[in-house]
């Protein structure tokens, strides 16, 4: 297959992208019989047919996967090299794509903020994802580096902790249980709980919290896809929720929410910045890694903030 070109490889991914040939022919400034050509040069080369025809569009085969994932690679690779050879030429620039899991876009902004403040020629570009999707774009070399709060398994990845991750329960201030002490997790379970998806790293650890109560996950709770529509559920009564910690502080400070004293909470957890372990690291990215390092935690909303002194406990005090 010496006569494939990137021309031919970066076709594969826009028809893969867009679905239709005349919409990757439109996306990548060329008509329509001009990508089918080199479509059909493509599988000529490789002897097997890349995508298949249907009535929703354009249907990738598993050689048409295969082609579509060394195209990235190569893009990705190539982008990689004019950084490489920046740094060579001791040029400080650069650029990186940011993946954060949407419990991280509480932060993100002002974590690259200040970043950027540092090495103000380091472009940054941020995809904000559940759990699953920020995985996917790692996996499809979309991500230069991500945020989490649980590092994959099942890619190849380096990851790193820059901070603390804590989880509360959080219910709306006329409840009942706001201003208790010392809630213990069988009374707590009793309440009805606003959830996150599963495979989210929240509701991983609210299973792993309630999990020892025999039938309390049979039910879990309500679903809903959002923070803040699940903020938005509790101010409004419809039950309590297991929640990050920096997802709620302008709540809590504004007296909207309040955080449980629970025993056993808050979890803590960490925050992690997840690379492929297969990819160059570049000067901006080693420039990012090193900035988390040594400032990452100071853009985490704090946690003593949460809770009101009145309450008379802080982060400094609560049990692990």
């Amino acid at each position: 297959m010496r006569n494939i070109t990137l021309r031919h490889l970066r076709t594969v991914s826009a028809i893969l992208e867009n679905g239709k040939i005349i919409s990757a022919a439109k996306s990548l400034g060329l008509t329509g019989p001009a990508v089918t050509l080199q479509l059909q040069q493509l599988e000529e080369e490789a002897g097997t047919k890349l995508f298949e025809r249907t009535t929703q569009g354009m249907r990738p085969t598993a050689a048409g996967l295969a082609f579509v994932d060394a195209a990235q690679a190569i893009d990705e690779r190539l982008r990689i090299l004019v950084e490489e050879v920046d740094a060579i030429s001791g040029l400080k620039k650069g650029s990186l794509i940011l993946g954060v899991v949407s419990t991280a876009k509480y932060f993100a902004p002002q974590l690259m903020a200040g970043f950027m403040k540092e090495f103000p020629d380091i472009k940054m570009n941020l995809i904000v994802g559940n759990r699953a999707e920020t995985i996917a774009n790692l996996k499809n070399h979309k991500l230069d580096i991500a945020l989490m709060g649980r590092p994959p398994r099942d890619i190849p990845v380096r990851s790193a902790a820059f901070g603390d991750h804590p989880l509360v329960i959080v219910t709306a201030p006329d409840h009942p249980l706001a201003g208790r002490r010392e809630i213990s997790k069988e009374e707590v379970a009793l309440e009805h709980f606003i959830i996150r998806e599963p495979g989210s790293g929240t509701r991983v650890s609210f299973e792993r919290f309630l999990g020892e109560i025999p039938g309390r996950l049979d039910e879990p709770g309500t679903e809903m896809h959002s923070n803040e529509t699940i903020k938005q559920a509790v101010m409004a009564g419809l039950g309590v929720a297991f929640i990050s910690a920096h997802t709620i502080a302008s709540e809590v400070a504004a007296g909207r929410l309040t955080v449980l004293d629970v025993i056993g909470l808050p979890i803590r957890r960490q925050w992690f910045t997840v690379t492929r372990s297969d990819r160059v690291v570049t000067p901006a990215i080693a420039a990012f890694q090193g900035f988390l390092a040594r400032r990452g935690a100071m853009f985490l909303p704090m946690l003593g903030k949460l809770y009101p002194a009145e309450q008379g406990f802080s982060a400094h005090t609560r049990r692990a």
